[in-house]
């Protein structure tokens, strides 16, 4: 079954095809205009180049004509793609340019000397391309070099001597041709150094210097930097030493002894990224003395006057010469320097990025020392490249019209104008005038068809504005016929006739073949519209327009029928709600039967967008009675917002009316207006306050909040009065912090909620007041013998109440009557420390700390107990002994000092060589009150001294008199070898050589075999004093063995090791058993038992 509205289709193409004819009948818009405007689509104002396409009104007319608005999208899509390719393939237009040529630097240093610039246009009849290079067109039948590859030019084996220039591209067709904007080619190269070498420079000490670079030729601007001596030892830059990236020169505004040597200017082509080195100079120092001070002179400076284009980097030198060294400044006459400003170069080089029109100016850089001082100034100007402010467009005019186009640039400085026709100049002459920017072409003809250039310059660059001019030469066409025209009935209606033709045709209409004579009811318009004033049913029928000029004449009929008017009714007209609450708003239309409608909601004169707000509005088709369509608007969940006025439109093909209902939303409050501080003092802030929105509920309170720099966003406050009605805009803040910063909101509530705050106060400060805040947590000890030591919470700024806050820390002996006060000035102090050699440690003292500030003195903390300190540990440990456990490892003892004042905390052990200083000795500490330490690490058989010392919190304590100890000889390093076993069953008997000890190494006592079964966690350690031993094995494993032997120094190096595998489950048979020798007889045993 096909779609049903297939057969509405094919008449609304055919209904649309004729609007749309008759829409651009008048003026049709060019191919070019479109192209031009997809071209500019980045741009944001809309010029008359970027002209809005025409499209069908979609409004409802009888059934038997459907309007485009019922098709489906997906339909209106397909038909305005096709119809966009058809005019894409049968609309002729001049060239447009799609790409024009770039400026170029060439490498002559690359492989492959082959330029190529690049010109693309768009046009129908396609264009071609021709190039001009400084205005000589170039030629590629003479010059086989270049080349085209459609609008391409390429140019082979490139030199500057004949190719450096500027280029254009110029691309024409039928219609026309048009110039592309200059393109500059230029060549990068950088040459050689003169080989020729150069004489010594001689100067005396303190005297400057100027070191000539002389850089070879080469273009564009290279990059200077100087090699001292030998590569890569580059010369660095600071306020001595400075390399002109104008010049190329390196000044040295005194030299010193240090800058003897040979200096060599290395430039690099940033382009090419060649560098050649020059021959070096030598600079040595005279011997008839040393200069002596001098002020500063200005060696290097930018010129007086500065060119840059705006948005560039200017960079402006300027270095002295000067002993001393001179200091640079910058400053800008009657100005101030531009913050994005960087100085760089120890202040030797002042640069502006992104520099601007207000950058411009003159600028001074000073060079002072204590001699003297000098300085340079110059003027900066800034200047910009032409930028179109109004560009001139497409035109298609009817023959003896008047053509004014006009083109207006700014630049600096201002740019002047000239007009291309074709690709030539145009000049005043005749039918043409040109005034600057202006073009005016009197009673235009088909000669003066073609493409159009304005160009704006100034001596920086130039821009084009391109446009094509089309005359226009045709008899009168109507390209829809006959058309239909409903008007409503007491009403007037309006009858079209826009036929399209040029020159402007002669209109006149009939009606049943007699010519209508304009009246009171009956006027012919200046568009020639026939205007039907209170049309009524007599007035129906056929009206045909004739339009004629001296190239042909048509006809069109128009068909008026006249309707009754509609009539809509909006309700309910004025409905209250509350917030979240739905409601329905019903449209009924009544109107004639033969008419369709459509219905359209508005919400505060902007249609509703059904998709973007979905979840608040839903359109609802209701079913259509004899003589009347009702839609309806749900509005659900609704929001403050959505209070306001709401507009339903029926619209028919001849009558549109438009009605409006109220929606009042009641809600929360609005936020109160401006919060004022009217009056604040140390503890209150009086506020005042305007009303905000009661959104259609009375506000019943407000809320005060406040915030400061100590508190976790917005507070409330406690109030004067308390509660703020709703009908009072002030109130006092109470119960507020002296000394703080606050910020002040106010908030509204009604039977409905709470709203949103208002707008924060300005921020103001409490006044000053005396501190109502003690420190806490008051306690103290520890410190040196014979001090005091008090410490405390500090006072939070909050609670400090003004400016000048400390503390004041009263103390004295149990049992006295005085106290002792001492002042702590700083807010953030918190510790106090007394000393007074007279009382002895552990004294108790009774300590309470106050506040104070500007204001006066505020309370005390309550009173506490701290001892003084019981100092370092004042005698060392006793009884002190230290002996070898193995020749890298020494055991100290010792007993604690005597009880008393300074108990030691832990103790430091210090051990050293003996013929080692004692400061070169190193030193550890217990973890804890340990009595013992092992020393690890020690060197064999070495003479070690040892003293041990308490500490604590405060200090160290004395060392003990040194003791003596030393190391065991190293363990024998020789293993044991010749390993021998016996295997039956799980049982292994194991022997091997004896090992013996060197005269430096400690004999040995015994010997340790080492069991490991593999794969698994289990570990058998077996000492014997003898070269052999039984071993006893789990069965099912895999085992390694190994042998150490034993001594006093240690454990000796290991044997080789052996594997040894026992079974599960088996037991081997009596007298059953294999012998095994680690020997050179059992090599290939060896290799298969060994451990790899």
């Amino acid at each position: 079954m096909g779609s049903p509205w297939k057969p509405f289709l094919i008449l609304s193409v055919i209904s649309g095809l004729s609007d749309f004819a008759r829409a651009v009948a008048a003026r049709p818009i060019s191919y070019a205009a479109v192209l031009r405007m997809k071209q500019d689509s980045s741009l944001s104002v809309l010029t008359p180049r970027s002209r809005p396409s025409h499209r069908h009104s979609g409004g409802l007319g009888n059934p038997g004509w459907p309007a485009f608005s019922i098709l489906p999208p997906s339909a209106l899509t397909l038909l305005s793609s096709q119809e966009d390719h058809r005019s894409e393939e049968s609309l002729e237009f001049g060239p447009v340019f799609i790409q024009e040529p770039d400026d170029i630097i060439f490498s002559l240093g690359s492989g492959e000397r082959k330029v190529m610039l690049h010109c693309e246009a768009r046009g129908n009849p396609p264009p071609t391309y021709s190039w001009y290079i400084n205005g000589t067109r170039v030629d590629s039948d003479t010059d086989y070099r270049y080349s085209f590859i459609d609008g391409d030019l390429i140019i082979t084996n490139a030199s500057e001597i004949t190719d450096f220039g500027k280029y254009q591209c110029k691309s024409e067709n039928s219609f026309g041709s048009i110039l592309s904007r200059d393109a500059l080619l230029q060549f990068a190269y950088l040459g050689a150094f003169s080989t020729k070498s150069r004489g010594a420079v001689s100067v005396r000490e303190g005297q400057g210097v100027v070191l000539m670079c002389s850089p070879p030729p080469h273009s564009p601007e290279i990059i200077y930097s100087w090699v001292f001596n030998e590569f890569p030892s580059f010369v660095a830059e600071d306020s001595r030493r400075f390399i002109s990236q104008d010049t190329g020169n390196l000044y040295i505004s005194k030299v010193q002894p240090s800058d003897v040597g040979s200096y060599i200017c290395l430039v690099k082509n940033p382009v090419t990224n060649a560098r050649v080195l020059s021959p070096p100079t030598p600079l040595t120092l005279k011997t008839d003395g040393v200069m002596g001070e001098y002020e500063p002179k200005i060696e290097v400076h930018f010129p007086t006057s500065v060119l840059a284009a705006k948005g560039v980097t200017v960079r402006l030198e300027c270095f002295a010469l000067g002993n001393p060294v001179p200091t640079i400044t910058w400053r800008k006459i009657n100005g101030n320097i531009p913050k994005r400003v960087r100085l760089r170069k120890s202040q030797a080089v002042l640069e502006i990025p992104n520099i601007q029109q207000d950058d411009s100016g003159v600028y001074e850089c000073k060079a002072e020392n204590p001699r003297g001082g000098t300085a340079f100034k110059g003027h900066l100007q800034v200047y910009t490249l032409p930028q179109w402010v109004r560009m001139i467009n497409d035109t298609q005019m009817d023959s003896g019209e008047k053509l004014q186009w006009e083109c207006k640039a700014i630049s600096r400085p201002r740019p002047t104008y000239r007009w291309l026709r074709n690709g030539l100049p145009l000049a005043s002459q005749g039918r043409v005038e040109i005034m600057n920017g202006e073009l005016s072409i009197h009673k235009v003809q088909q000669t003066d068809s073609g493409m159009y250039q304005c160009v704006a310059e100034n001596k920086y660059g130039a821009v084009y504005s391109n446009a094509e001019l089309k005359i226009l030469a045709s008899a009168p066409v109507f390209f829809q016929n006959p058309v239909r025209v409903i008007a409503t009935l007491g009403k007037d209606a309006y009858l079209e006739c826009k036929p399209r033709a040029s020159p402007k045709p002669r209109i006149t209409w009939k009606r049943e073949d007699r010519r209508i004579q304009p009246s009171k009811r009956i006027i012919l318009l200046r568009n020639n519209t026939l205007k039907i004033v209170n049309s009524s049913r007599a007035d129906e029928g056929n009206y045909v327009c004739r339009a004629e000029n001296q190239l042909g004449s048509a006809e069109l009929t128009a068909v008026l029928w006249v309707k009754e008017a509609m009539r809509v009714v909006l309700s309910p007209s004025k409905v209250e709600v509350t917030v979240g609450e739905s409601v329905v708003l019903s449209c009924k239309a009544t109107h004639d039967t033969s008419l369709d409608v459509a219905f359209q909601w508005f919400f505060n004169q902007k249609p509703i967008v059904f998709q973007q707000d979905g979840n608040h509005f839903e359109y609802i088709q209701t079913v259509r009675a004899k003589q009347s369509s009702t839609v309806d608007l749900m509005i659900r969940s609704i929001l403050l917002r959505h209070a306001g006025k709401y507009g339903c439109r029926a619209q028919t093909s001849a009558d549109s009316v438009f009605t409006e209902a109220e929606l009042l939303v009641r809600g929360p409050p609005g936020p109160p207006g401006v919060v004022i501080v009217e009056e604040i003092t140390d503890h209150t802030a009086t506020l005042s306050w305007t009303r905000g929105l009661d959104n259609h509920s009375p506000i019943s309170t407000y809320n005060l909040q406040a915030r400061s720099p100590f508190s976790l966003g917005w507070q409330t406050v406690k109030t004067d009065p308390d509660p703020v009605t709703g009908d009072m805009e002030s109130a006092m803040a109470v119960e507020l912090n002296p000394w703080v910063e606050y910020e002040f909101r106010v908030v509204a509530s009604n039977a409905i909620g709470t709203g949103d705050p208002s707008a924060p106060s300005r921020r103001v400060r409490t006044k000053e007041a005396v501190p109502s805040v003690a420190p806490s947590n008051v306690s103290g000890g520890d410190g040196r013998r014979h001090e005091l030591v008090i410490s405390w919470e500090p006072v939070s700024e909050e609670f400090q109440n003004g400016e000048g806050f400390g503390y004041i820390v009263a103390f004295r002996a149990n049992g006295t009557r005085g106290w002792k006060e001492k002042m702590v000035t700083s807010a953030d102090s918190t510790t106090y420390k007394y000393r007074d050699e007279t009382f002895p440690p552990l004294t108790p003292f009774e300590v309470k700390v106050g506040v104070y500030n500007n204001k006066g003195d505020g309370p005390f903390s309550q009173v506490v107990i701290i001892h003084s300190a019981e100092g370092e540990p004042r005698e060392p440990p006793s009884d002190v002994k230290a002996y070898s456990t193995s020749s890298s490892e020494i055991r100290v003892a010792w007993k604690p000092p005597s009880p008393g004042p300074g108990k030691p905390k832990g103790y430091e052990v210090q051990f050293w060589k003996e013929a080692e200083q004692e400061e070169s000795g190193k030193k550890q500490r217990t973890m804890k009150n340990e009595t013992f330490m092992i020393l690890t690490g020690l060197d064999g058989n070495s003479q070690y001294l040892i003293t041990v010392k308490g500490f604590n919190n405060i200090g160290q304590g004395p060392a003990c008199a040194a003791i003596k100890a030393r190391t065991k000889k190293f363990p024998p390093a020789q293993p044991p070898v010749n390993l021998a076993w016996i295997q039956e069953g799980n049982n292994v008997s194991l022997s091997w050589d004896p090992v013996k000890a060197k005269d430096n190494e400690s004999d040995v006592i015994g010997y340790m075999v080492l069991v490991k079964q593999e794969g698994r966690g289990y570990n058998q350690v077996t000492r014997t004093i003898n070269p052999s031993t039984v071993l006893s094995l789990p069965e099912g494993g895999t085992y390694i063995i190994e042998v150490r032997s034993l001594s006093e120094g240690g454990e000796g190096a290991a044997s080789s090791q052996i594997r040894l595998v026992t079974s599960s489950g088996v037991r081997a048979k009596s007298g059953q058993c294999s012998v095994h020798r680690t020997s050179l007889t059992w090599t290939a045993l060896l290799l298969v038992l060994l451990v790899p």
